[in-house]
């Protein structure tokens, strides 16, 4: 492999769709590369992202030097998958969702499986051991390297809606809601009754003000970042099901750093992890008070209703992710159905 140096990565990177991304020429960095994400800048993610590559490029006294891309900075509708351009090494860093990644490995569904983990310790326990473990073999064999200990937080869902809150499970009979475009896991809405309809997260606040969909499942985070409480009015606390960011690289990228480089990195990445960790957990526990202000009207669930429906749903949702991971998911959990 060609090592990535500041002349290659000087140049305009061109791909399909009209994607052209810039890296301006004066950089005295060795190694200049980029990390996508995509969360707003507001995000403790983009915040901890920055710190991060900023105490790399210290650490490696400005040999390396890493351009961070949030949320819409860069991409429009007809532009390449940042997980397409990361698997041909046209993007070097990139932070995403298990159920995003399920796209070339489905067993990485296991993160976001439904009302399977019940606390945050249960998630770290089983992302930071022998799930993780288990993920990382299998991307691998895609061409990406998952950080060991490198799953930054987003949290656990809730429900938001604006004509209804859901109490129980018959509430979602009907329900048009927003939902990450998985095809296993739009089963889990229909599984309800509910209508999910598979959508960009960077389209989800303009479809919820016209009406197009009327609620979407996100960590509380979500809803002050992306100023859902100006179109959502009920926030039901299901807990349903829970997401992280994880921390990726282009596989042939990252053995082609100097080893140096590469322990710089990995230090930093369990570093600023587990800081946006404790921030994201902080700014979940202000954000029912914080969200209460701003109109929303919050409610618990019967969260036995919506467990009762799922034998079904969960013995697809076990062939989707496969075998493995159903086992060392339940080892963390125990039984599910």
């Amino acid at each position: 492999m060609a090592r990535i140096t500041r002349r290659r990565f000087g140049k305009h990177l061109a791909t399909a769709g009209g994607f052209i991304l810039t890296i301006p020429r004066a950089s005295a960095a060795e190694f200049r590369m980029r990390q996508f994400h995509n969360q707003p800048v507001e995000s403790a993610l983009h915040q901890r992202l920055t710190q991060m590559w900023d105490a790399v490029k210290a650490e490696t006294r400005g040999r390396v030097q890493v351009d961070i891309f949030p949320l819409n900075n860069h991409f429009k509708d007809g532009d390449p998958d940042p997980l397409d351009l990361l698997v041909r090494g046209e993007l070097e860093f990139y932070t995403l969702a298990g159920n995003g990644l399920a796209a070339i490995v489905p067993a990485a569904n296991v993160q976001a499986t439904p009302f399977a983990f019940r606390t945050q310790s249960q998630v770290y326990r089983a992302i930071d051991g022998d799930i993780g473990d288990y993920l990382r073999e299998e991307l691998q064999a895609k061409g990406i390297h998952m950080f060991p200990r490198g799953g930054f937080q987003n949290g656990f869902h809730q429900i938001t809606c604006a004509t209804r809150p859901i109490r129980g499970a018959a509430d979602l009979q009907g329900l048009k809601i927003r939902a990450p475009g998985n095809a296993a896991y739009l089963e889990f809405w229909k599984a309800f009754g509910a209508q999910p309809v598979g959508m960009n997260i960077n389209k989800m606040y303009d479809a919820l003000k016209a009406g197009t969909v009327e609620a979407q499942e996100d960590p509380l985070d979500v809803a002050e970042l992306f100023h859902l409480y100006e179109v959502q009015k009920y926030m039901s606390m299901t807990n349903h099901g829970w997401s992280g960011y994880n921390a990726l690289a282009n596989l042939k990228v990252w053995q082609g750093l100097p080893d140096d480089v590469r322990k710089s990195i990995e230090r930093n990445v369990v570093k600023f992890v587990r800081l946006q960790r404790a921030d994201t957990a902080a700014l979940n526990k202000e954000l029912r008070t914080k969200l209460t202000q701003q109109g929303m009207v919050f409610n618990d669930v019967d969260v036995a209703s919506f467990r009762a429906k799922l034998g079904p749903f969960y013995a697809r949702w076990k062939d989707a992710i496969g075998s493995k991971a159903w086992s060392l998911l339940e080892g963390h959990v125990g039984t599910l159905a």
